[in-house]
């Protein structure tokens, strides 16, 4: 197992440090902080800096050169992933367009499918949100209920999908739906619908952090067309788990040079409070070095795999685990060891002035729950890692 990046990896590394130099105004914090930016102008911040990335060829880097890539290895795109986080650069509005959908109709879509859609994913024309959970049936996905019901050669949808991420700003779907009430897995398939269509209706959910970049999806017999079926009928389960692998192996640098950050923060606070010579702070403070180090180390084990050919496997479930838990413990920790100072929103004048703890560690509740609970991640690890028998 060979962890060390190349030269040719370096120097993409060196340059994409260059390029964010040049191009990046200021972290996103701080246009978080800025009084005169709501939740719209946020947004339009993100998609302007989408389409630098994308005019820079830095979207799609491992997709093939006619759709947009750059032909890149699953490493380099690993390196992007952690230079951004470590950047602190806006994220991207058509994040589940370009790491989800994407993928998805270059390995799974027709050709009249890439075409008409993956240009405008690249370049935020149409941005995108995902139909997969469901009241009911998150972590538990093969549990949906909303169903596709034929129309001569077309389909009509029925059902809620809930949990919607950029549900209020999207102009697309791509939903999960049940073509076959008697096979769990085999009788779901995919589907891609315009949210103007009628019998779609999107209702916004305001966050505990205060946010509202969630939805919920209602759909009252909305026409799914034929030509925006992905793959084949029964195929969907299929199509949503490969691409949601492979997703989760190029993230894994991502996560532990976020917390480089935060972790770097909360050394400074810890320090300007003048309690860094407690033993007891100082060994709180080692252990969340450690598990970052832990998680850092699982995610070159991952890109190893990737770069010698071998798809993610079991290890994107402990990659999933280490880096939610462990968001928690550490925003936990930030509250406890920083004092009053970091329970103050961004927006407070007397807010620490390089980190948002009180949002971190609200948004960090969510963390064990979504793309796959704690729970389901330990399953899976039973399962396939220590082949634990199953009742």
């Amino acid at each position: 197992m060979d962890l060390a990046f190349t030269q040719e990896q370096e120097q993409f590394r060196n340059d994409l440090r260059q390029w964010l130099k040049q191009n990046l105004d200021r972290p996103f914090l701080e246009e978080i902080r800025d009084p005169a930016n709501d939740e719209d102008k946020l947004f339009e911040i993100r998609r302007r800096f989408q389409v630098k990335l994308n005019d820079a060829g830095y979207l799609g880097m491992d997709w093939p050169a006619e759709w947009g890539g750059r032909g890149a290895t699953a490493v380099e795109k690993a390196i992007f992933q952690e230079e951004i986080f470590r950047a602190d650069v806006p994220p991207i509005p058509n994040l589940l367009g370009v790491t989800l959908l994407a993928p998805a109709l270059i390995h799974h879509g027709s050709e009249a499918q890439r075409r008409r859609f993956i240009p405008n994913i690249l370049n935020c024309e149409e941005v995108w949100c995902q139909g997969f959970s469901e009241p009911g049936a998150g972590s538990d996905l093969a549990g949906l209920r909303t169903r596709a019901e034929p129309d001569g050669e077309d389909f009509r949808i029925y059902g809620q999908k809930v949990w919607t991420t950029f549900g209020p700003w999207a102009d697309w779907i791509f939903v999960l739906a049940r073509t076959d009430a008697d096979d769990r897995h085999g009788g779901i398939s995919f589907f891609l619908l315009p949210l103007d269509a009628e019998g779609i209706e999107v209702r916004g959910l305001r966050q505990i952090t205060g946010e509202s970049e969630f939805g919920e999806v209602f759909f009252d017999g909305a026409l799914a067309k034929r030509e925006h079926l992905v793959g084949a009928l029964g195929e969907g389960w299929r199509i949503a788990m490969t691409v949601l692998s492979y997703e989760r192996g190029s993230t894994s640098l991502a996560e532990p040079a976020r917390n480089d950050r935060f972790l770097a923060d909360l050394a400074r606070g810890i320090s300007e409070r003048g309690t860094a010579q407690r033993a007891d702070v100082r060994e709180k403070l080692a252990w969340l070095l450690v598990e970052n180090e832990v998680m850092r180390g699982n995610g070159y084990r991952t890109l190893a795999g990737l770069a010698s050919g071998r798809s993610p496997g079991p290890e994107a479930s402990i990659e999933k685990l280490l880096w939610s838990e462990l968001a928690q413990r550490q925003s936990d920790a930030a509250l406890e060891l920083l004092g009053p100072q970091a329970h103050l929103r961004a927006d407070s004048a007397h807010a620490r002035p390089t980190m948002d703890w009180s949002r971190e560690y609200l948004w960090s509740r969510a963390g064990t729950i979504y793309s796959g609970s704690s729970e389901i991640q330990r399953n899976i690890i039973a399962k396939r890692v220590l082949n634990l028998p199953t009742r």
